[in-house]
């Protein structure tokens, strides 16, 4: 309770020192358009404020709450003793079975207290646990109505699935000797100040046609993600999930890594190893929904349908068929709070991926909803304030208790203060992922000739961001690599990918082009369009698959349900130049942190010539997006004077390019003023072709 009461201090002294109001209100100071929804940013910030007082009273403080998993779920204490609760109120008697007592029903009662939850305590037989390591167990359940039904703990930590058997899982009781628990050799690596983000999938992270371990990701993965230059690895689809196909997002067991990956001791080697390499480890967690799943999930679990969930209609999510969370219930904050704590103790991750937070934020969950951006869709009745309380209090946990956690936001919506923290009256979050942008990179390709591009509206929706609150841009991730999408190097190339890679054919103009712009596209992205950058794994080499995990409609199979990174080691293939260019692009930043410098100062937009051009980071990027047209001695204009030099070409031979720019050139500014920028220089920009040029110094 006294770190929690010193955080708040600590956070209102702080404003008190900046000038800016403790009630919420601060970010309008920010944002001046917010001020006639003052009274919705007190409203949400005193509901954050009235949970974290309430469970200071309660709970002992915020800290000792969300480390709900020592006390629920099953724990071994010092004497052996094992001490299992479990939340259900709705049921009358509940029994421990397993392998242990031969699944006798009756042999293990769970006495109940007042406040819902059964408890029993298992003292050691001869010395050992009296429920071995790894064997199954159930929690079964007496209903008001006589039914008796059993379920798989809430907080189970490890579950099985056998799906010759079923495919519903099996609870394990995961307790191995001190000899086989993994120790963890390295320290958290400091918080990147320029996010590079790796979205990867275990599952899918082989060529071969089954599913990749963690082990093999530790041993694959983990060095090529380094040495492509990326500083952060957000890890997809571990929380256990039934449907392999549902890529993670139909979570029955909330605590449980996926089992299909291997143990619980090899994901934390792969977290553990990777900070070992400088790597940040990314959960994606998803607090947005839950599976349906009775027998292995969380729903109707103590026979009720509103123990986790909203009862009815408010419960259920239409699209996605599975059920949404009661973010105003105490217990359910509980166990979302311990979820989030466990996975940063347990295993170690850096921080999250909130999935599906457009969902969270409103009532109609964005579905059959366009934003237009009007600020009244954002602060009007269609607000789930409950679960926006759940989200700064999330928010405010995990910053006060890692002060280097990073937690980034899937938000379609733009919802304003969404990235700024809880003492301004944000929602605490320190970046939302650029979701326009890979929808405009599509609809381009998709609609439009190269001729018919708009230089104003591509810079306008890479910039389009709103001040003060961190963005992470991409062109194309997960979402756009799933069957039924393409992705970008898909639809540049379709077919002439299956037949025109080799080097050992001739380079026709549509692997050419698809090649330039697949190059062009990423730079212009990641130098313009936010302060992190983000790509799915495969596709910084221009994966020639879409993504199809194996299911009914595909006969089982695992053909597009994995990447193929032997394609960036055959030499005979021009996947390698763009797995290069991926590298160089990187690594140029690494050097130069445009990303952690401000919004970049865009001098030119020229739609006749396909010419953009700005100043980011000491960096001065030259695009030329012009289809056939090269332009020698085009003059550009540079803010800081000096000499500088090629540090990044796409034109290059080793990133798949012709070769036409002399990279030894020095570039002189002159002091004439030009796109309203002090000095100006001149380049030669062959067409198709990205430059960057630093200072020479």
């Amino acid at each position: 309770m006294a770190a929690a009461v010193e955080d708040s201090a600590n956070s209102l002294a702080a404003n008190a020192a900046t000038g800016l109001p403790n009630d919420g209100t601060g970010a309008i100071k920010i944002d001046p358009w917010l001020e006639p929804f003052k009274d919705v940013f007190k409203r949400r910030y005193a509901r954050a404020q009235e949970w974290i007082g309430r469970i200071n009273v309660s709970e002992g403080g915020l800290d000792k709450f969300s480390k709900g998993i020592e006390a629920f779920g099953f724990n071994v204490d010092t004497r052996g003793n094992i001490i299992y609760r479990e939340w259900a109120p709705n049921a009358v008697e509940a029994y421990l079975i397993g392998d242990f007592n031969g699944w006798n029903r009756k042999s293990h009662p769970m006495t109940k207290n007042h406040f819902g939850v059964f408890e029993i305590v298992l003292p050691p037989e001869d010395g050992q646990p009296a429920i071995p390591h790894n064997s199954k167990v159930k929690i079964s359940l007496e209903l008001p109505t006589a039914e008796r039904v059993d379920r798989l703990p809430a907080w189970i930590k490890y579950v099985t699935q056998d799906l010759s058997v079923s495919p519903a899982y099996e609870a394990r009781f995961w307790n191995p000797p001190a000899s086989e628990r993994y120790q963890f050799k390295n320290p958290r690596p400091p918080k990147p100040t320029s996010l590079r983000v790796y979205e990867a999938h275990v599952g899918i992270s082989s060529p071969e046609l089954r599913v990749a371990t963690y082990k093999e990701f530790t041993k694959n993965m983990l060095p090529r993600i380094r040495d492509l230059g990326y500083n952060v690895i957000q890890l997809m689809a571990v929380m256990e999930h039934a449907y392999y196909a549902s890529f993670g997002y139909q979570v029955n067991n909330f605590f449980a890594a996926s089992s299909r990956y291997g143990p619980p001791e090899d994901l934390k080697e792969l977290v553990d190893t990777a900070h070992g390499m400088g790597l940040t480890v990314l959960l994606d967690v998803v607090h947005s929904h839950a599976s349906k799943n009775v027998l292995d999930g969380l729903n109707h679990f103590d026979g009720s349908d509103h123990q986790y969930f909203h009862e009815g209609a408010r419960g259920r999510h239409e699209l996605w068929d599975s059920r949404l969370f009661n973010y105003g219930h105490h217990e359910v904050m509980r166990f979302l709070l311990s979820n989030l704590r466990f996975w940063m103790d347990e295993y170690h991750f850096d921080g999250f991926r909130f999935d599906g937070v457009t969902s969270m934020l409103y009532q109609h969950h964005g579905i059959g909803t366009g934003f237009s951006g009007g600020y009244h869709e954002y602060f009007g009745p269609d607000v789930d304030e409950e679960a926006v309380a759940y989200l700064m209090v999330a928010n405010q946990m995990l910053h006060d208790r890692y002060p280097d956690v990073i937690t980034i936001a899937e938000d379609v919506s733009g919802m304003p203060a969404l990235c700024l923290p809880l003492s301004l009256g944000g929602v605490g979050f320190d970046y939302r992922l650029a979701m326009a942008i890979p929808d405009m990179w599509i609809k381009i390709l998709k609609e439009q000739k190269d001729e018919e591009w708009d230089m104003s509206s591509i810079c306008w929706t890479l910039t389009n961001r709103r001040h003060g609150e961190k963005t992470i841009a991409y062109c194309e991730s997960h979402d756009q690599a799933l069957v039924g999408d393409k992705t970008l190097m898909m639809h540049l190339c379709d077919a002439e990918m299956y037949t025109n890679m080799s080097v050992l054919t001739p380079l026709t103009a549509v692997i050419d082009r698809g090649m330039a712009l697949h190059k062009m596209i990423r730079l212009l992205t990641h130098g313009l369009g936010g302060e992190g950058y983000l790509n799915f794994e495969g596709n910084e080499f221009g994966h020639p698959e879409w993504l199809d995990f194996p299911r009914e409609g595909n006969q089982n199979s695992f053909w597009y349900a994995r990447r193929q990174f032997n394609l960036t080691d055959d030499h005979l293939l021009r996947y390698q130049f763009l797995n290069n260019f991926d590298r160089l692009m990187n690594t140029c930043e690494a050097r130069f942190g445009w990303l952690q410098a401000p919004q970049a100062y865009l001098s030119l937009k020229h739609q006749g010539d396909k010419v953009i051009v700005f100043e980011r980071g000491g960096c001065v990027f030259v695009f030329n997006l012009h289809p056939s047209q090269s332009f020698s001695d085009y003059r550009i204009g540079i803010d800081v004077p000096g000499t500088y030099r090629i540090v990044l070409n796409t034109d290059s031979k080793e990133v798949g390019g012709h070769d036409r720019i002399d990279e030894s050139t020095r570039f002189f500014t002159e002091p004439m003023e030009w796109n309203n920028r002090k000095n100006c220089t001149h380049v030669y920009i062959p067409c198709r072709t990205a430059i960057v040029l630093a200072p020479e110094s």
